[in-house]
């Protein structure tokens, strides 16, 4: 880390004008999950000859390692609700070494040392919240330090807009997913997760991927496979990903007897390949703003079932690329996952439309492309960049009939 330093022994250097900006992220966490997805992505995807990143993390861990391995500099620091007073002192010194221009932070507590970080460097601070709603501790910090907050999700926004965020501080830059690198494929024989599962092709497979902890609702889905078993007894499957609440799902699974029908197989590292290999995706989260699972699997083609919760309704067309339901629904959702698994054509038609979706309107270029112009205007003002605005409410198609209304 950073040797410390004496704050007031800091004579604050001015950004290096003219040149690549100089962008601090702040992680709050560095685990497998969708706000670190979305950070890598940024890094990744914003020209090198106008962006330099520095990446304050709490620890190491793969990500850090994949941060570096794409030219970002990492630094680690504890980063606890009760924040100690070295990590500020390191973050301070480590913004005036690098001549940082911009501390972007990501969840609370790095929010809380960016705002306070920000203010004794004199650096303007952006955080993204990638939740559903702001904190408590994140609006109190927006209050002290000026933050311009940035959300993903519609909902958000407004949310923000009844807690008093200041509008000219507020704006909405919704996710976005790589549709070059997610998209549809053939499946054949010997697939990597039906292998590993000693499941056929032709199988019917219903996914869930995601954080096992509770605000995703992995337990909706091991009661939804109770249902989708009664409906469609050679259907299976399968959560994907890992999280506290492991254990807890694998005694679901033997309480309701579903051995064999219902598969945990923790992390995947090639996202895209399986993706292919699910016919339908259930996202069943209780607080959601707009979850990249959903989005990578509907730029493969996948239609999903999904709770209408925070951005979802943004991403899921009812009953054009997939079906939103009530959140911890499950009877619903297996409704759903029976009708989808038991009807291939409808399962390529919403396929099909879901693909047209994400590339015509939730494509990642330009969703980065506005993040990267607002932390241009953020931290050099005079070069302004037109500010980022919700979109206008899409015009609703005539969706498939639901369910509820079809006969099965």
């Amino acid at each position: 880390m950073v040797s410390g330093v004496l704050l007031n022994a800091v004579t604050p250097l001015p950004p290096a004008r003219g040149q690549r900006l100089q962008v601090l992220q702040l992680l709050g966490n560095a685990i497998v999950g969708g706000m670190e997805s979305w950070v890598l992505r940024l890094v990744q995807r914003l020209p090198s000859e106008r962006f330099a990143f520095t990446a304050l993390c709490p620890f190491e861990s793969p990500l850090t390692d994949q941060l570096r391995a794409h030219g970002v500099e990492v630094e680690i620091a504890p980063m606890p609700d009760d924040l100690p007073w070295t990590t500020l002192q390191a973050a301070c010194a480590l913004i005036q070494q690098r001549r940082i221009e911009l501390l972007h932070a990501h969840l609370p507590a790095a929010h809380m040392l960016a705002g306070l970080a920000g203010r004794l460097t004199q650096r303007p601070v952006l955080t993204t919240i990638h939740a559903r709603q702001l904190t408590t501790l994140d609006l109190e910090v927006h209050r002290l330090a000026r933050s311009h907050v940035s959300v993903v999700a519609r909902q958000s926004y407004f949310h923000a807009l009844g807690l008093g965020v200041d509008p000219a501080l507020l704006s909405f830059e919704p996710n976005g997913v790589d549709t070059a690198l997610f998209k549809p494929r053939e499946r054949a024989a010997g697939e990597p997760l039906r292998a590993r599962l000693g499941l056929a092709p032709d199988v019917p497979l219903a996914g869930f991927v995601g954080r096992l902890s509770p605000e995703k609702g992995p337990e909706v889905f091991v009661r939804t496979a109770l249902m989708l078993k009664a409906r469609c007894p050679a259907a299976h499957a399968v959560l994907v990903g890992e999280g506290p609440m492991h254990d807890e799902l694998q005694g679901l699974v033997r309480r309701y007897g579903l051995e064999g029908h219902v598969h945990l197989a923790g992390l995947w590292r090639d996202m895209p390949a399986l993706y292919g290999e699910l016919d339908v995706l259930v996202s069943c989260s209780h607080t959601e703003a707009m979850p990249l699972a959903l989005l990578e699997a509907m730029a493969c083609g996948v239609p999903a079932v999904a709770t209408r919760v925070g951005g979802v309704p943004d991403i899921v067309e009812h009953g054009h690329t997939g079906w939103l339901v009530g959140p911890g629904d499950f009877d619903d959702i297996g409704r759903c996952c029976a009708l989808l698994l038991g009807d291939a054509n409808l399962r390529r038609r919403m396929g099909e439309r879901a693909r047209e979706r994400t590339v015509q309107r939730l494509d990642l270029g330009p969703s980065v492309e506005r993040v990267g112009a607002l932390m241009e205007r953020l931290a050099r003002p005079v070069s302004q960049q037109r500010d980022s605005a919700p979109p206008r409410p899409e015009r609703a198609e005539r969706p498939e009939r639901h369910p509820r209304s079809a006969s099965t």
